[in-house]
C-alpha cells in the first residue's frame, strides 16, 4: 500500500462496510441508553479524557454524540457552556434528568446527527468541540471538516483502538463471524493527508470482568451481540459455564482485556481541512 497517496477516506468507508457490527439507529441506542449509561459511568476512560482535555473554564464546548452525558456532566462545572447533541430521545430525555437532579444548567442538549444541517439547528461555533467515541459516519473527512469547522480552539476525537470494547472471543463463542472495522489510524493518517497535525495518545482501562453469577455474566456481555437468536443465546451460555472461573466467591473471566481509545486533538490554526 502507498501510505502517502493512499485514498483513507475510501479505506475508512471500505472497513466500515466490512465491519460486522451493523449500523445501529436511533432506536438501537434508545433501547441501549439505561444499560449504555450504567456501563460507561463505571469507566476510567471518563477521567482519563477530562485530564486529556484539561478544560478551561472560559471554553464553550460542543459534544457530538453526547449520549446521556458521559462527558458533558462531569465536564459542565469546568466549562462555561456546552452544547450536547445526540439523535436518541432516550439518551436526550436521561441526560435532562440527570441535569435537573443534579442542577445543572449549562447544558443544552439538541436533538441533531451528523447528517443534519447543524446551522439550522442553531448549533453555531464553540470554543471546543468533541467527538467522543461518536464517529460513526460513512464519510470521515466530511465528518472531520464539519468537527473544525464549528471549532473556535480545539477538536478532540476518541475512536476505536483495534477491536475496541468487542471481545472477539465473545461474539465467536455464539458464532458471530468478526471483523474490527476502521480504528485511530485511518483517523490519524487522514488528518495528516489534510493537512491537520494532530495529537495522539490513548486512554486504558483493564476491565475488571467478576460477575455474582453466571445470569451477571451473560447481562454483562450481550450487549455486543445485536437481535441475538435463540441458538446464540445458548452458545454464549455454554461458553460461559466452561470458560468462567469461581475464584473468591465471583466468577471471572480468565484472560485479562485491556481495552484502549486513541485520542486525537489539534489546536485551529485558521487553516481550512483540505485545502
Amino acid at each position: 500500500m502507498d501510505m502517502k497517496n493512499c485514498d483513507w477516506n475510501e479505506v475508512w468507508r471500505e472497513a466500515r462496510a466490512r465491519t460486522c457490527f451493523p449500523e445501529h439507529d436511533r432506536k438501537f441506542w434508545d433501547r441501549r441508553a439505561p444499560s449504555f449509561t450504567r456501563h460507561a459511568g463505571k469507566s476510567d476512560y471518563i477521567g482519563q479524557f477530562m485530564r486529556i482535555m484539561n478544560a478551561k473554564p472560559h471554553w464553550s464546548v460542543l459534544d457530538i454524540g453526547s449520549g446521556a452525558g458521559t462527558l458533558a456532566v462531569p465536564l459542565a462545572g469546568s466549562v462555561r457552556r456546552i452544547t450536547a447533541m445526540d439523535p436518541s430521545d432516550t439518551m436526550r430525555s436521561l441526560l435532562e434528568e440527570r441535569c435537573s437532579r443534579e442542577g445543572i444548567s449549562n447544558i443544552r442538549v439538541v436533538n441533531g446527527r451528523w447528517e443534519d444541517d447543524w446551522e439550522e439547528k442553531g448549533i453555531g461555533m464553540h470554543d471546543v468541540v468533541i467527538a467522543s467515541r461518536s464517529m460513526v459516519v460513512e464519510d470521515l473527512r466530511s465528518a472531520i471538516v464539519k468537527l473544525d469547522a464549528h471549532a473556535r480552539e480545539r477538536v478532540y476525537i476518541s475512536t476505536l483502538v483495534g477491536d475496541g470494547p468487542h471481545d472477539r472471543h465473545i461474539l465467536q463463542a455464539a458464532g458471530r463471524k468478526f471483523w474490527q472495522g476502521p480504528d485511530y489510524i485511518c483517523v490519524y493518517n487522514l488528518l495528516y493527508q489534510m493537512g491537520i497535525f494532530a495529537n495522539l495518545t490513548f486512554t486504558i482501562n483493564e476491565e475488571d470482568r467478576r460477575f455474582g453469577s453466571m445470569e451477571e455474566a451473560f447481562e454483562s456481555v450481550r450487549w455486543m451481540i445485536d437481535q441475538m437468536t435463540p441458538d446464540e443465546e445458548e452458545m454464549l451460555k455454554k461458553f460461559l459455564r466452561e470458560y468462567l472461573v469461581l475464584e473468591d466467591g465471583r466468577w471471572r473471566l480468565p484472560r485479562p482485556r485491556v481495552v484502549r481509545w486513541a485520542v486525537l486533538w489539534w489546536e485551529k490554526n485558521g487553516t481550512v481541512p483540505g485545502k
